[in-house]
């Protein structure tokens, strides 16, 4: 790996060469959360170039985090985690917890993305509640262009897709929100319930589906986790 060393043997710097390069760190996210393929990968790092993100998956394959595992064709291969890549699981999830707790809500409100969101509430919704049938939701918002306005959740018994052209299915749920509050609900500083209450979301179609929403949306990982606040510089 090409990197500057910190020159020291203290194990907290050696896992700092290799960890702490821009996006490492939201990679092993992606491999934590089960993304395997570099399509996969890329769905949930937008913002990240291919060529970068092919340069970081070949520095975490030279430090013995990942493997590149064919699928007997040429060219087509998924990325799985070694044992000490899933040992960085809790250090992973100790970031998150920390930036849930103590960083700013606005600032983080300013890196919106719709497909990140959709991807993100796509993995981590809960299927328990559905009806043990094919589920269409769309997600209407408003207020951004075309192309990126329209998205749609669909469940069929366990498995879930999510979809950015129209995939020519009847819709059993329709969301019209704007992405300021569903990122917020998505983050736990909301909750669809509130947004209901107050207009900022509307819901409508199978009622078993909107009474269940609380329950189905598929929220970050760390909503559950209350935001505190940084005593400030001087206080006492």
């Amino acid at each position: 790996m090409t990197t500057q060393s910190y020159g020291q043997f203290c194990p907290v710097a050696m896992a700092a060469e290799i960890l702490c390069r821009r996006w490492t760190m939201v990679v092993l996210r992606e491999l934590i959360a089960g993304s395997t393929r570099f399509n996969e990968l890329r769905r949930g790092l937008a913002r990240m170039s291919p060529a970068l993100l092919s340069t970081r998956l070949k520095e975490l394959e030279e430090a013995g985090l990942i493997v590149r595992v064919a699928l007997g064709q040429p060219e087509v291969h998924h990325y799985r985690l070694t044992e000490a890549g899933r040992d960085l699981r809790p250090v992973v999830e100790a970031m998150g917890l920390w930036g849930q707790r103590w960083v700013q809500t606005e600032p983080s409100l300013r890196n919106m993305e719709p497909g990140l969101l959709m991807w993100d509430m796509r993995r981590n919704l809960d299927c328990s509640p559905m009806p043990d049938r094919r589920c269409v939701i769309e997600f209407l918002y408003p207020e951004l262009r075309e192309a990126r306005r329209h998205w749609w959740l669909i469940v069929d018994r366990g498995e879930v897709d999510l979809c950015s052209i129209d995939p020519g299915l009847d819709v059993d749920l329709y969301v019209v929100t704007d992405l300021r509050t569903m990122t917020r609900i998505w983050m736990g500083l909301s909750s669809a319930g509130a947004a209901t209450d107050d207009g900022t979301m509307t819901v409508s179609g199978d009622p078993r589906l909107a009474d269940s929403m609380g329950v189905w949306l598929g929220l970050s990982p760390f909503a559950r986790e209350p935001k505190r606040v940084a005593e400030a510089v001087g206080a006492g």
